[in-house]
């Protein structure tokens, strides 16, 4: 179980309540940012302090409320959106790069990812999400109804505007920033996304975006390529994140926590358990949609909502690939 670092935060997220903005440690702060008509409620933002200007780490929804939100939160803790000098995006998903180019209209801060998650790279590589989405639901081997019908229901929640132009690309494996004062390495921890980055603060702190939350597993990212294995990624990155010697992980959302070392173990056992799980579960020839419907779920298969369902049949398809019965294996034994 991960040890908070304010049990007042911590007691905000289980209240299911957004907590104020709040200093993790000198020179680093966590702001929270509601994201009004999402299950998700915030992501959690960091500012960090350095003598080269503020670095940002992930950039919420775009909406206007996001916003507005962000910057009475920093004007309350005494800093200024004008003094942001970098803004460091873990992954591309819309509660992280929302407002990402606002931030750099306002004070020219420049917007760094990982060269996966890059839009107009993924875009080339693997197409937008829905395209992705698609092409993994037609891999799971579900009835062309049930593809059907849950490519519809994505589509209606889908908000995804895949536009952020980035000003710099972070290559895939450990990249060092200088910040003056403060030097972070950008490093590549795939799993959740392709391009999935956490940042290290070599003061102690990790900043580990969707990769490792204090509570629960890690959502693997969609496979639409023959060589996709995100839960063989996920082991690997949690690996890399347990030995980078972090003090305190900051995840994007619920709240920062200490024994970073101790999540990493735990997430790892979790999710290689779920491989081997998806190996004892499937037969010669099975599909996603057979072993999904196989596997112990919080609820029956039947009884998920079809949203859950959706999530779980991708999840499945992923665990599939790392099991060695649908594609590129993963680190098993």
């Amino acid at each position: 179980m991960s040890i908070p670092v304010s049990e007042a935060h911590a007691a905000s997220y289980r209240a299911r309540e957004v907590p104020a903005a709040a200093q993790v440690v000198d020179g680093v702060w966590a702001v929270p940012v509601p994201l009004h008509g999402s299950a998700l409620r915030a992501v959690t933002v960091f500012l960090i302090e350095t003598r080269a200007g503020l670095v940002l780490v992930d950039a919420g929804y775009d909406h206007p409320s996001c916003w507005a939100s962000f910057r009475r939160s920093l004007t309350a803790i005494g800093h200024r959106v004008e003094a942001i000098s970098t803004v460091l995006i873990t992954h591309n998903h819309p509660d992280h790069v929302g407002f990402a180019d606002q931030v750099r209209t306002v004070s020219g801060a420049r917007v760094l990812m990982g060269a996966a998650d890059d839009f107009a790279a993924m875009h080339r590589v693997r197409g937008a999400f829905l395209d992705q989405l698609g092409t993994a639901l037609d891999l799971t081997g579900a009835p062309r109804d049930v593809v059907d019908g849950m490519y519809a229901d994505a589509v209606k929640v889908a908000e995804h505007h895949e536009r952020l132009q980035l000003d710099a690309a972070l290559p895939a494996g450990d990249t060092g920033l200088d910040f003056g004062d403060v030097t972070i390495r950008a490093v590549h921890t795939p799993g959740h996304t392709y391009g999935h980055t956490v940042y290290y603060d070599t003061r102690g702190v990790v900043f580990t975006g969707d990769t490792m939350m204090a509570e629960g597993p890690t959502q693997l990212a969609i496979v639409s390529r023959p060589g996709d294995d995100p839960a063989g990624d996920l082991l690997r990155s949690l690996d890399r994140i347990r030995d980078l010697g972090a003090t305190i992980a900051c995840p994007a959302h619920q709240y920062p926590y200490r024994d970073v070392a101790g999540r990493a173990e735990e997430l790892t056992a979790f999710h290689q358990a779920e491989v081997d799980r998806v190996r004892t579960l499937a037969g010669p020839g099975d599909t996603a949609w057979d072993v999904a419907r196989r596997m112990p779920w919080k609820k029956p298969w039947d009884e998920l909502g079809r949203g859950t369902r959706r999530f779980s049949l991708i999840h499945t398809l992923a665990l599939l690939r790392a099991s060695g019965q649908g594609g590129a294996g993963a680190r098993l034994p």
